[in-house]
């Protein structure tokens, strides 16, 4: 422990000292109880994925639009433009919802069918209509509409001047915000700026994986992340500053984040690498937010120093001045976190070229073997690292309220009603939350306020497009129609909402009682068990059964056995028939 304490440079490495000792029993124990009655259970969606009338009504095209009209980029040619087509399908939505009895509905809103180039001159009232159309019938129907203002579909025009890697957008989006909170925040009272900013500068700036498409790995993540995060804080003062004190409702960012187990807890290089893989995900941003307004120590340091190697004159991370750490620390009312699975890393030295944020961790990454596989790749069902995730959560960022907005399992698109997988999964998930409301093996207490799970629906899942399904409900995109029907886990999570998580069930209770006065008690054996040696081949059975003073005694001989002259219950045969019969 104290070696731990030496090397690494977080708090929450109490964390791995709390949980390295637990035995497989300990990991995966099953506890029943139930929530705080307060308690906010959800679904999740966004826009992108389910709406559909991609280019109807006046919206504009979006960086996903651009991307998946084009042949070959998504499995099947698959796109958006139909995808759910919640657009035109808002009851059946809504009759989903209810059906599930859901405290909450998060979704996300189309920056591009409210504003069709990205600016405010071009609003299409349209757009605003739809999004009014929902938010009041989920009230009507005492649904918490969970809003976010930013999920991964710019507009198009805005990305033909760079997106997020241009520092003119700050203002840009923060226009977009004023407008959202003026005209829905009457009615909605929980907002999230961005949805997994990590994804946005890795994925869509770095590996280039998701539009916009851009790979540059050593710089441009640094570049939009440090952007994304102005533009977060900018909107937060905006809303603290002119609607808070009228609509009272709370801002935060969805921030994602796997559990990063060392893969020896007990070698601390290995529990530094650990931690250093979360400062490096969800610290790049939570550290700025939620601790001082500046990266974490770890970041600096890797990046520096690997910008220092590579012959550069400063950092590939960008600063802060101490203006801008004023600005956006503390600009979060509540933690949201977006979690799916756990991984296992290792200490290496990675090389220093290409430069690549992945390459600054100087660490490698691998799947928790033990675990069960998902339809998508690198995606284990690894329950047990969600609470450890959210300790690791309270421990670095001084308890704050959580709230898990996303959380599922895909499944093959193949699967209709009995999706068992997906029911384990939420059971187990949802149990490790429950786990952290009370103190089992006095392991510490975190705070969880409310659950989102993912989703809804089958919808359109980004680049597996529609070949896996993240859904409580069916949904037959070969059907012009859309017709959605409720799986398995649709049943299951709705009677735990019911049951505000999982009371104990009668046949788990403990029973205290007698057995009635003539209930014969007795112990059984068989002879070949306890007699001291073989009965030859030739010998007749004895009539009277032989049972030893001390049958449990190792090498009793014959002369410790009797015959009984207690009840006996006779079995005709005992599996040790002569080998002639």
């Amino acid at each position: 422990r104290l070696m731990l304490t030496l090397h690494v440079p977080s708090k929450s490495m109490v964390v791995w000292e709390k949980f390295s000792n637990q035995s497989m029993f300990e990991k995966k124990l099953y506890h029943y109880g139930t929530f705080p009655g307060s308690f906010l259970w959800g679904v999740s969606s966004s826009a992108y994925q389910i709406e559909g009338g991609w280019n109807i009504d006046g919206k504009g095209p979006s960086i996903w639009d651009k991307f998946t009209q084009k042949p070959g980029n998504i499995p099947g040619s698959a796109n958006g433009n139909v995808a759910c087509d919640s657009y035109n399908r808002l009851e059946e939505d809504l009759y989903m919802l209810r059906a599930l009895r859901v405290k909450s509905y998060r979704f996300s809103l189309s920056w591009s069918r409210i504003f069709p180039d990205g600016l405010r001159t071009s609003l299409n009232q349209k757009g605003v209509d739809y999004y009014n159309r929902l938010i009041d019938n989920l009230l009507a129907y005492n649904i918490t509409p969970m809003v976010t203002l930013y999920h991964w579909d710019l507009p198009q025009a805005l990305q033909n001047i760079n997106g997020w890697d241009n520092i003119t957008i700050i203002d840009i989006f923060n226009d977009f915000c004023d407008f959202c909170f003026a005209t829905f925040g009457n009615r909605v009272k929980f907002w999230m700026t961005f949805n997994q900013p990590h994804t946005i500068a890795w994925s869509g700036y770095g590996l280039g994986q998701i539009p916009p498409n851009v790979k540059m790995p050593g710089d441009a993540p640094y570049r939009v992340a440090h952007n994304l995060l102005k533009a977060h804080a900018k909107a937060y003062h905006t809303y603290d500053e002119k609607y808070r004190k009228s609509q009272g409702g709370l801002v935060s960012i969805a921030l994602n984040a796997d559990w990063i187990e060392p893969t020896d807890v007990n070698v601390p290089r290995e529990v530094v690498a650990a931690d250093r893989a979360l400062q490096f995900q969800i610290g790049w941003f939570a550290h700025p937010i939620f601790k001082n307004g500046d990266y974490p120590d770890a970041m600096k340091w890797q990046v520096g120093n690997k910008s220092e190697l590579q012959g550069l004159s400063e950092s590939r991370l960008p600063a802060f001045t101490e203006e801008e750490k004023a600005f956006i620390r503390g600009t979060a009312d509540v933690f949201c976190i977006n979690h799916y699975t756990t991984k296992i890393v290792s200490h290496i030295t990675a090389r220093l070229s290409p430069q690549s944020y992945e390459h600054d961790q100087d660490l490698s990454e691998a799947e928790e073997v033990d675990s069960p596989t998902t339809a998508i790749s690198k995606q284990r069902a690894v329950a047990w690292g969600l609470r450890r995730l959210l300790n690791w959560i309270k421990e670095e960022y001084g308890d704050p309220e959580i709230y898990i907005t996303e959380n599922g399992v895909s499944t093959d698109k193949e699967t209709t009603f009995d999706d068992t997988a997906r029911v384990f999964y939420y059971k187990t998930y949802i149990d490790e939350v429950l786990k952290g409301q009370i103190s089992i093996f006095n392991i510490n207490l975190f705070f969880v306020q409310g659950y989102i799970a993912t989703s809804l629906m089958d919808s359109f899942e980004w680049l597996n497009g529609y070949t896996v399904g993240f859904g409580f409900h069916r949904v037959d995109f070969t059907n012009p129609n859309r017709p959605r029907t409720p799986k398995y886990s649709a049943h299951y999570y709705y009677q735990v909402i019911k049951d505000n998580g999982f009371p104990l069930p009668d046949d788990e209770r403990v029973l205290y009682g007698h057995f009635r006065k003539n209930f014969i008690w007795s112990t059984a054996t068989a002879s070949y068990q306890v007699t001291a040696k073989r009965h030859r081949e030739q010998e007749e059975p004895k009539s009277i059964p032989l049972v030893c003073k001390h049958p449990l005694t190792v090498g009793a001989t014959e002369k410790d056995c009797k015959p009984s002259g207690i009840l006996f219950i006779l079995v005709v045969m005992h599996c040790d028939l002569p080998k002639e019969r």
